[in-house]
This record gives structure tokens, sequence and C-alpha cells, in this order.
């Protein structure tokens, strides 16, 4: 049973169509004037939230008063959250005013991602690497995406966690050893920019287990954060990263972390899918390794963000300058490396299987290909589906009937 954190709220659902016609997995019917996300389809990808004109689809997700369920809180800044502030240069600005609104203690998820890409560089220098051209794992939506639609694909992901989730491993442990407390009691909460990682949060691609305990959505907690951040005067020392780990909020950041001189980087969900068409049909890029982000310029272009991700992307490269190139010097044993690599296989994810039986499968395929014809072609909406095709396999498949077509029913 797949999970997901984007949820409609029917009672301000009036079934535009809107959603349908957005959805890049075709994943939202409109049945009964009412809009309805089909669960195995659904990549979380947040599409729907920023296109509803009515404000009826949301995404699920821990409140802010988690706080208290806790004894003891460590929160995991998404790096896009650090271009959401105007005129903010020190990430330890951000870092500081965290803990003034009551967070125990703050583990950055941008320190993780620099020691992935310490191991990738070693790897790359040993020649280690997977088949060419490698494909990033950092964005939970392209890996759904590639388990539903690009399976063969599979092969040239790479094999390493989330960072926001190596950092909440070892959030959790330091904060084990530093309060002597039962990590049940410990809290680790996940400031995110969109739908996936929530997601993420509750079902795991690349764990075993689910390691974040709730996640805050950027635009929820912004406002607090930016009164918060206005009344720090002397920010402490808490930041540990550098310039390659800041960099992972926008598209590009990751692969220049990585040195991976020779890659591609890819923002906007269509974007990608059209980019992954082309490598499964053969026509292989010229780069080593490729970079997909969902969102638009990344991860400050995630639904759940505040304001323009092209102003977040700009604010970020503006922190940079003074950074170092690496915020420390880190463990790169094999103990490390373990820690790192992801402990649960991705794996084909069935989510447009017409039936399990090949034979009547077929049959159902035929039969979609001649309802088809039948039908105007100009994917409309009308019907509650986002394309005639898709019409005609709810058709098929007993979800729909032929007069939910207009025009089919003014023919008959």
């Amino acid at each position: 049973m797949r999970t997901h954190s984007v949820k409609i709220d029917k009672s301000k659902c009036v079934g535009c169509t809107t959603c349908i016609k957005a959805c890049p997995n075709e994943a939202i019917r409109v049945r009964e004037r009412k809009a309805k996300i089909l669960d195995q389809r659904c990549i979380d990808c947040g599409v729907c939230i920023s296109i509803c004109p009515h404000g009826a689809i949301r995404s699920f997700h821990a409140k802010r008063d988690i706080l208290e369920k806790y004894k003891y809180t460590v929160v995991l800044p998404d790096q896009a959250l650090f271009g959401q502030f105007t005129k903010v240069r020190d990430p330890n600005v951000i870092l500081t005013a965290l803990l003034d609104i009551g967070f125990d203690a703050v583990c950055e998820p941008a320190a993780s991602a620099e020691l992935i890409a310490q191991f990738a560089i070693l790897d790359s220098a040993n020649g280690s690497a997977k088949e060419e051209p490698t494909i990033s794992s950092c964005c939970p939506t392209i890996l759904r995406l590639i388990r539903m639609r690009f399976s063969d694909l599979i092969p040239q992901v790479v094999d390493t966690v989330i960072p926001i989730e190596h950092a909440a491993m070892i959030a959790r442990d330091k904060a084990v050893l530093d309060t002597g407390l039962d990590p049940k009691d410990i809290g680790v909460i996940a400031i995110v920019p969109c739908p996936s990682q929530i997601t993420e949060a509750i079902q795991p691609e690349t764990l075993n287990e689910s390691v974040i305990d709730d996640c805050i959505p950027i635009v929820d907690i912004y406002s607090e954060l930016d009164a918060a951040i206005r009344k720090v005067t002397e920010p402490k020392k808490l930041s540990r990263t550098g310039r390659r780990g800041l960099t992972h909020g926008y598209s590009g950041g990751e692969a220049t972390a990585r040195k991976a001189y020779n890659f591609m980087a890819v923002d906007g969900i269509q974007n990608c899918i059209r980019m992954l068409e082309e490598i499964e049909n053969g026509n292989i890029p010229e780069a080593d390794y490729i970079e997909l982000n969902a969102c638009t310029c990344g991860c400050v272009g995630g639904s759940l963000c505040v304001g323009n991700p092209f102003n977040a992307k700009l604010r970020i490269k503006k922190m940079l300058s003074p950074l170092p190139e690496y915020g420390c010097s880190y463990d790169l044993s094999e103990e490390a490396r373990e820690r790192i690599q992801a402990t649960k296989e991705l794996e084909y994810l069935p989510a447009f299987l017409l039936d399990e039986d090949r034979s009547m499968a077929y049959e159902k395929l035929t039969m979609i290909h001649e309802i088809r014809r039948m039908l105007p072609g100009i994917d409309c909406g009308s019907c509650g589906a986002p394309s005639c095709n898709a019409f005609a396999e709810d058709i098929v498949q007993g979800k729909s009937k032929y007069t939910d077509c207009v025009f089919r029913r003014n023919k008959e």
C-alpha cells in the first residue's frame, strides 16, 4: 500500500479539472465534481498543490506543536530553507533562529550532502563508479518516477541514501550521546520544501525503515522563523558546512559538489521525464552524471517553499563566497561509507498495470486502442480524465463509461 502526503480537501474542491491537466503522471481524476488522487500513480511531486486555484490540494504533515511530543528535538533544515529570507548572508543566523524558536539542536543535511559527495569523488578517482550516465538519487520524486515508468534505468541510479536521511541518523546518534535519553524520546524533525520529502520520511525509497520522525513544511514555519531571524544579533557558530553542501539547495549544486565536471542538471518534472525518455530510447546524453530535480530550480522551487525559486537560488549563491569549499574534514572510513549506502534496492513499481494476467492485459490494451479511435482526441478533460487515452483506459477498467465524454453523450 503506497502512502502519500498529498491530499485533497473535498470541501474546497470544485472539480475544475485544472489539476488533472497539470499532473505529470496522470494520477488525478475528477469524479462527481471532486478530484481524486490515484495512490498507485502519485509521485508526490507537488505540482497539483502549486496549480490548484482553490487551495483544495495540500500536504498532510506535522503541525508546529509537534515539538511538545518529544523531550528533545533536533531540526534538519533542508538547504532550500537558506534561500527563503531576504538580506540573510550567514547560515548561522538561520540556524540560531531555529534554536530560538524551540528546537534543542540542529543538524545540517548539507553536511551529509558534502560527505556523500566526498565518497563519490573517491569512487570516481578509483574507477569504481556506476555505468554511465549515472543518475542522481537525491530527489524522492524522481526515484518514484523511475520505479514506475523507467525501471530499466534503475541500475544506473546512485545507491546512496538521501542526504537528509543520513543527517537524521547522525542527529539521533549524537542526541543520544549528548542527552542519555532513550532514542524514542528524541524527535528528529525535518524542515522540508516539498511533499515528496514528507512522503519519503514516512515511506523511504532507499531505506528499510524511516529515520525521520516528523516533517514541517518551510511555508508553515516561515513567518515564525523570519521574526526570530530579525532578532538575532550575535549568531552562534553552528554551521559545519561549506559551499559544496549548501549548493544542494538548487539545480546543479549536487553535481558540482561531486566534481562531476561532465554533468547535466535537469530541473522541472516534465523536463526530467523527457530526459529519462531520451535515455531509455538509447539517446544517451554526452554526460557522465545526470542530476534530476523534479522542481523548478531544484529544491528551492518546491511547492512548500515561500516565494520565487530564482530569488531563492540567488540568495543561496550570495551566501557562498565567505564559506570554505567543504565545511570540515569528514570521516571517509569504510564504516562511514556503509552509513551512506542505501539499505533498500529500488524495484519496479507496477503503477500502470492493466491486469495481472498478461493475456487479459493484452486484450484490455487492444480495447483501449479501439475506444481511443472513437473518442474526439482533443484531451479536453471534461470527462474527468487528463486525456482521451486515459479516459479509454478508465472505461476498460470499469471506472468510467462512454457517456462521461460530452461528445459521445451528444451522439448517443
